[in-house]
C-alpha cells in the first residue's frame, strides 16, 4: 500500500483538513484586513498652510467686511501645481493686490514665499482623524508616511519569524515530511490524530510503525540525499526552480502592497476602490484555480504576474484627469496579482521535493514579505518623477512573469518527494519518457 493510499483511509479531506484550513484562514483575513487599514488611518487629507487672516480671529479683526474667505485665501496661499491651494506654501506678507481683477499671475509670482511655519489646516470632512493630520506627515515630511509602512511590514516579517515557532505547537506537521525526516514516532501520532478527528475509528486501530513502514519504503529509501536548504539552491534541478519562484513571490508583496497601501494614489475614492478591489480579487482568485486545470501552472503564473505589470505601466499614460480609467486599470492589476499569489502559492509546493517543499514555501513568503517592505518606498522616487513609481511597480512583475517561462510545467505531475523525484523528472523530460506513463500519486485539479 502506498503512502497516499494510506493518507485516503485517514480521510483526505475531512473535520481535520476543515479545521486546519480554518485555523490559517482566519489569522490571515485579520493581517490582511489590518494591511489594508493602512489607507484610511494613513489617508492624506486636503490641507494649506495655516494663515492668520483665515485662522486666526485677532488677525481677521483688521481685514475689511466686504473680503470673504475666498478672497483672504487668494491674498494668503500662491496657487500650486494643480491651480488649488498650494500645500506647503504662503505668502510671507498679504498679497492685496491680487484681488486687482486686472492683475495677473505675475503680481505673485515675485512675491516671497515660505514654509508652513505655523503648521497646517485640514480638510476633515472625509477623514475626521489619520496619522497623517496627527503628526503632520505631508510637504518635508511626507516620506516618513511610506517610510512607517515599511516598518509596520517589517514587524510582520520579524513576527512571522518568531512566532511561525509558536504555531508549531498547534498546527499539525505533514506526517510524510516526519516520516522521510525519521520521525517515525511523531508521524504516526499525527495520523492517529487525523483519523481520530476524521471519525476513522477502525483505521486508527489499526495504524501501526510497521504499516507506515511498509507505505513509506520506496520514499525512504529515495530520501537518503540531502536534504538541507541549501540543497534549494546547490543541487541541479533546483537552484533555477528557487531562484524564480522566489522572484514570483517577491514581485507580488512589491507591487501589491507598494499599490495598495496607498489607493489615494490611484483614484480619487478611496472607499469605492476598496470595495471594487474586494469585488475583483474574490472572482480573479477563483478564475485562478479554473486556469490552473485549463492552462497549467506556468501559462497561469505568466499570464497573470505579466497582465498585472502591464495595467500598472498602462496608468503611466492616462492622465490624471480620468479617474475612472486610472482606477479601473488598478483594479484590475491588482486583481492579476492576487491571481499570482494564488498561482504561486500552488505552483510553489508543486516545484520542490516534501523534505524542502516548506522550507521553499517558506522562502518565498520570506521574499514577498521582502518586497512588501521596499515597495512603499518606491513612492519615494516620485520626487525625481511622478510615473517613476509606477515605471517600477509595473516593471518587476513583467519581467518576473518572463522569467517564470524558465518553470517546468508541473499540471498532473506526481508530488516529487524527494530530491532525487526532481532530478528523475527532469531526466524523463529531456529523454522524451513515453506519455502513457501511469503514476501512483498526482497533483490536484
Amino acid at each position: 500500500m502506498a503512502f497516499s493510499e494510506l493518507l485516503d483511509q485517514v480521510g483526505g479531506l475531512g473535520r481535520f483538513q476543515v479545521l486546519q484550513m480554518v485555523a490559517l484562514v482566519v489569522p490571515i483575513m485579520w493581517l490582511t484586513t489590518q494591511s489594508m487599514m493602512e489607507n484610511f488611518s494613513a489617508a492624506v487629507p486636503s490641507h494649506r498652510c495655516w494663515v492668520p487672516l483665515l485662522d486666526n480671529s485677532t488677525a481677521q479683526a483688521g481685514v475689511p467686511g466686504a473680503l470673504g474667505p475666498k478672497d483672504l485665501l487668494t491674498v494668503s496661499i500662491p496657487p500650486g501645481p494643480n491651480h488649488e491651494p498650494h500645500r506647503c506654501r504662503r505668502f510671507r506678507q498679504p498679497q492685496w493686490q491680487l484681488l486687482d481683477p486686472n492683475g495677473t499671475a505675475t503680481n505673485w509670482s515675485e512675491a516671497a514665499t515660505e514654509p508652513c511655519v505655523d503648521g497646517w489646516v485640514y480638510d476633515r470632512s472625509t477623514f475626521t482623524s489619520t496619522i497623517v493630520a496627527k503628526w503632520d506627515l505631508v510637504c518635508d515630511s511626507h516620506a516618513l508616511k511610506p517610510m512607517a509602512q515599511s516598518i509596520y511590514l517589517s514587524g510582520i516579517l520579524v513576527g512571522a519569524a518568531v512566532f511561525g515557532q509558536v504555531s508549531d505547537r498547534w498546527l499539525a506537521e505533514s506526517a510524510r515530511w516526519l516520516l522521510i525526516k525519521g520521525k517515525l514516532e511523531q508521524g504516526l501520532r499525527e495520523l492517529q490524530k487525523v483519523a481520530a478527528i476524521n471519525g476513522k475509528r477502525a483505521v486508527e486501530d489499526t495504524l501501526t510503525a510497521e504499516a507506515l513502514l511498509s507505505a513509506m519504503r520506496e520514499e525512504l529509501s529515495a530520501s537518503q540525499a540531502p536534504a538541507s536548504p541549501a540543497a534549494l539552491l546547490c543541487t541541479p534541478g533546483l537552484g533555477l526552480r528557487t531562484c524564480v519562484s522566489t522572484l514570483c513571490w517577491f514581485a507580488f508583496g512589491f507591487t501589491f502592497y507598494g499599490l495598495a497601501l496607498d489607493l489615494q494614489a490611484l483614484g480619487s475614492d478611496i472607499f469605492l476602490l476598496q470595495v471594487l478591489i474586494g469585488v475583483v480579487d474574490i472572482p480573479a482568485k477563483i478564475g485562478t484555480l479554473v486556469l490552473l486545470n485549463r492552462l497549467g501552472r506556468r501559462s497561469t503564473q505568466v499570464a497573470s504576474l505579466v497582465l498585472a505589470g502591464l495595467c500598472v505601466l498602462a496608468n503611466m499614460l492616462v492622465p490624471h484627469e480620468l479617474g475612472a480609467l486610472r482606477s479601473s486599470l488598478a483594479v484590475l492589476g491588482l486583481g492579476g496579482l492576487g491571481a499570482a499569489f494564488t498561482c504561486v502559492t500552488i505552483y510553489t509546493g508543486e516545484l520542490f521535493p516534501t523534505v524542502l517543499r516548506m522550507t521553499a514555501v517558506g522562502l518565498g513568503q520570506m521574499a514577498a514579505r521582502a518586497g512588501a517592505i521596499l515597495g512603499p518606498l518606491v513612492r519615494l522616487l516620485g520626487a525625481h518623477g511622478r510615473s517613476l513609481p509606477l515605471l517600477v511597480y509595473g516593471a518587476v512583475p513583467v519581467l518576473s512573469g518572463l522569467a517564470a517561462l524558465l518553470l517546468p510545467e508541473t499540471q498532473s505531475l506526481p508530488l516529487p518527494d524527494t530530491v532525487q523525484d526532481v532530478q528523475n523528472q527532469a531526466v524523463m523530460k529531456a529523454t522524451h519518457s513515453p506519455p502513457g506513463r501511469t503514476v501512483l500519486k498526482s497533483t490536484h485539479f
